[in-house]
């Protein structure tokens, strides 16, 4: 993902700043990331990764060479091998660009399309956990909306989070009008409202992922009243709640949002392993 990289490079073209990308143009075998990872280089700093470790030490330092040169742009092909004491035993080349006016353009293009490809997340109830959850997920590939009939709720979520804040009272008219396969999590002030902005979700079929807020019991009686509505018992089946990990006892929002985020993000990124599955991270 590259969200932010557009902002800081449009700042330092703006200002004259030398800037270089950084682009994994290809990755074979185990490697710390996927094609099209980006890094943004200056001469004081870095934004985003492509992997950390040596591979991302060395691109860093033939960047900043490159910024003192007169060079546009450099190739290089590096091995994760015990030569550069990694084992991950990939293979990447890398694209170094100086940054200009149209790499910009390249790089706001490729967020655009992260930005329509990310997964919907809506959040019934702008209340402690509801906040929490919202600000867990904004640095992560999922375009968000917090929904709430409370203006007061919004007054800490920050301006360039990336949350959407929604204030309505059309808490109904909210998830019908949701896209398909997106994620509800349903967390408002008031049981009642609970269930049945949960029943309008169930009788589309057309979820992603549907959390409710609330314990064991909570989930027991509201599945014999969706049951009572000829809700489908293979759609009453998916419903989440509690939400978050049944094995921790922690019921702090911040907590409660971080088990969360790793519910969705194993819902809609996880893939079946097929050997060795090449995640983030150094090798």
């Amino acid at each position: 993902m590259t969200a932010g990289l557009a902002q800081m490079l449009a700042a330092h073209i703006e200002t004259g700043m030398p800037a270089a990308l950084v682009t994994i143009v290809e990755a074979r075998g185990s490697t710390p990331r996927e094609t099209g990872a980006m890094m943004m280089v200056t001469l004081e700093g870095v934004a985003g990764t492509i992997g950390g470790g040596r591979l991302e030490w060395d691109a860093i330092a033939a960047a900043r060479a490159m910024l003192v040169s007169s060079a546009k742009t450099q190739s290089l092909k590096i091995s994760l091998g015990p030569n550069i004491g990694q084992c991950c035993g990939g293979n990447v080349e890398l694209l170094l660009e100086r940054a200009t006016e149209q790499t910009l353009a390249n790089v706001q293009m490729v967020e655009a399309v992260e930005r329509a490809a990310s997964p919907d997340i809506f959040i019934y109830g702008a209340g402690h956990v509801g906040r929490a959850l919202a600000a867990a997920l904004s640095p992560l590939p999922f375009r968000v909306r917090l929904i709430d009939e409370r203006a007061s709720e919004f007054a800490s979520v920050k301006a360039d989070s990336g949350v959407e804040c929604v204030l309505t009272d059309q808490w109904l008219a909210k998830a019908k009008e949701a896209p398909s396969g997106a994620a509800h999590l349903v967390m408002t002030h008031l049981h009642s409202l609970d269930a049945l902005i949960a029943a309008t979700i169930l009788e589309r079929g057309d979820f992603g992922y549907l959390g409710i807020i609330g314990s064991r019991t909570k989930h027991k009686r509201f599945e014999a009243a969706f049951r009572q509505l000829d809700i489908a018992a293979s759609d009453i089946a998916r419903i989440v709640c509690p939400i978050g990990s049944t094995s921790v006892r922690d019921k702090r929002p911040t907590v409660i949002a971080a088990l969360v985020a790793a519910e969705l993000i194993s819902c809609f990124f996880a893939k079946t392993p097929q050997g060795d599955s090449g995640l983030s991270g150094v090798p």
